[in-house]
């Protein structure tokens, strides 16, 4: 699979995970969350419908050109969204605190993957 297709792929299934996971968070698990813990996994869903998206804009970009900090942006959101998504997601649902220590590293990820964006949408201008 080609760069471009991978990232597609990857956030066209991240959306869909996004909007399966809001819509059990919001009509499965309401009733049986903390307002807190509601919180955390609301949180989890918004940051992974927003790097599903930053995945779709890093394939588009990729299918003129090929661009190592282009493939990186891509890794790295999606090593953010299992990291910090996932961690706030297992956190929400288990209410196991020190799944928390996890969450700065996704965010980290998540940092580094629009930095590599940035880099690569310039080298591309």
């Amino acid at each position: 699979m080609n760069g471009a297709r991978i990232w597609l792929v990857t956030g066209a299934v991240a959306g869909f995970l996004t909007v399966a996971l809001g819509a059990f968070g919001a009509h499965g698990l309401k009733h049986l969350l903390s307002p807190d813990m509601m919180l955390v996994y609301d949180k989890a869903v918004h940051y992974q419908g927003l790097h599903a998206l930053a995945l779709l804009a890093t394939g588009l970009l990729l299918r003129d050109m090929a661009s190592a900090s282009l493939q990186w942006a891509g890794r790295f959101f999606t090593l953010g969204i299992l990291l910090f998504c996932g961690s706030l997601y297992l956190l929400a649902l288990t209410d196991y605190r020190m799944l928390g220590a996890i969450t700065p590293f996704g965010g980290l990820s998540f940092l580094a993957g629009w930095l590599f964006l940035a880099i690569g949408a310039w080298r591309r201008a």
